[in-house]
């Protein structure tokens, strides 16, 4: 009586972490460096426009986001990457980024490609919502292995003629969660060329753009200007959650072409919640200031320098370019997490539990995720943790 296709998913990674870790007594203070959760202080106008705006929470929001914030959006897509679109038919408000990355794949994949199964490529490790899209829509989702021999990027470009063919999508995450790396400019023309000669869509996750330690992030949606693709190639999406530490507020957007946004908007219509107009009032806001995003970004970029400092003499360390996760080599993932939690009560995610096993082997399990997204001195203290515990 219940759907098959959904039967053989693997528990999702919090679940999985908290089986492994739960049973045991932590080893000291908890230190929460799992969840990706910002706690940053997010601008002290938001409390503000709400309470303003709170007549609006009486009132059916737009499917589609405001005029006002629609024109907010691409202002910030022209200033912060010189990427031009209409604001009307070609941005629509999302509630997260998250939402848009399923409902983009259930309004866009095809139900077969050159006659065959459909196929959604994604990196690997992965944002688990681009395998449940996949799934979803009856396609095969095929993962593109990314390691330190890759540079932690997928190589897309060489993956089998037979599999490029029915391909209808790929997912592409820039800057990487969870291994924090950028694809350059030249990776995206690469990719949206590969997209161009055989006929599918890159989806672009870009919501750790506003994170980074020195050079801003090139977008896709920018690339593929300036090369002259065809709008409908690249679909992009950014949110506020990292950048703006509004994850609570679960505002986004998705750009691309009218077509695809057309289309995207219309089954929205029918499944979807759009954003309250109170919160869609902050988000207008929010997309329009820079001052809160470069004061976030100096907070992360001094982070950075404190990871780089205590793991100096770690061997494999990496530090990241951008997103604030650490992506740190480990002999075993699971048995270092469960370690780190036995004798310090630091608390971090397996890096299997953000991947799937290939024929070329699971490229997250000698990683563990660490978030650095707590106060600074707390997070210090636990990176500390991690380095005698795991490196000594």
């Amino acid at each position: 009586m219940f759907p098959e296709r959904f039967s053989n998913l693997p528990a999702y990674a919090f679940p999985r972490l908290r089986s492994l870790l739960d049973h045991h007594e932590p080893g000291g203070d908890v230190v929460h460096m799992t969840i990706g959760e910002p706690k940053h202080t997010f601008p002290d106008w938001v409390s503000g426009i709400i309470a303003e705006n709170a007549a609006g929470f009486n009132k059916y929001p737009p499917n589609d986001g405001t005029p006002e914030l629609q024109g907010a959006v691409a202002d910030w897509l022209k200033r912060r990457f010189g990427a031009d679109v209409d604001a009307s038919s070609q941005v629509m408000a999302l509630n997260g980024t998250r939402e848009g990355l399923y409902n983009a794949a259930m309004a866009l994949c095809p139900e077969t490609k050159n006659g065959a199964q459909p196929i959604v490529l994604t990196p690997n490790p992965f944002y688990q919502v681009y395998m449940i899209a996949a799934i979803s829509v009856g396609a095969e989702p095929v993962f593109v292995n990314a390691t330190s021999a890759s540079d932690h990027l997928p190589d897309f470009t060489a993956l089998p003629e037979d599999v490029l063919k029915r391909t209808s999508i790929a997912y592409m995450c820039s800057p990487a969660n969870p291994q924090g790396t950028v694809a350059s400019e030249q990776f995206w023309r690469e990719l949206i060329a590969l997209a161009e000669q055989y006929d599918f869509q890159i989806f672009a996750d870009e919501c750790y753009s506003e994170i980074y330690r020195d050079t801003p992030p090139v977008s896709a949606l920018k690339v593929a200007q300036d090369m002259g693709t065809d709008p409908e190639r690249v679909v992009v999406f950014h949110s506020l959650s990292k950048r703006s530490n509004l994850p609570g507020l679960r505002s986004g957007f998705v750009t691309g072409g009218a077509e695809s946004i057309k289309r995207i908007k219309q089954l929205r219509a029918y499944s979807g919640a759009p954003l309250p107009l109170p919160l869609q009032k902050v988000a207008e806001k929010a997309w329009a200031d820079d001052t809160h995003v470069d004061e976030n970004r100096a907070l992360y970029q001094e982070k950075y320098r404190i990871a780089d400092e205590i793991f100096a003499n770690v061997q494999g360390y990496q530090g990241p370019d951008a997103g604030f996760f650490l992506w740190l080599p480990v002999e075993n993932g699971e048995e270092a997490a469960l370690k780190l939690w036995k004798e310090t009560g630091v608390r971090v995610l397996p890096g299997e539990y953000l991947s799937k096993d290939t024929d070329q082997g699971n490229p997250g399990r000698e990683y563990i995720r660490v978030a650095m997204v707590a106060p600074k001195d707390e997070m210090q203290r636990g990176l500390i943790q991690i380095r005698d515990c795991l490196f000594a």
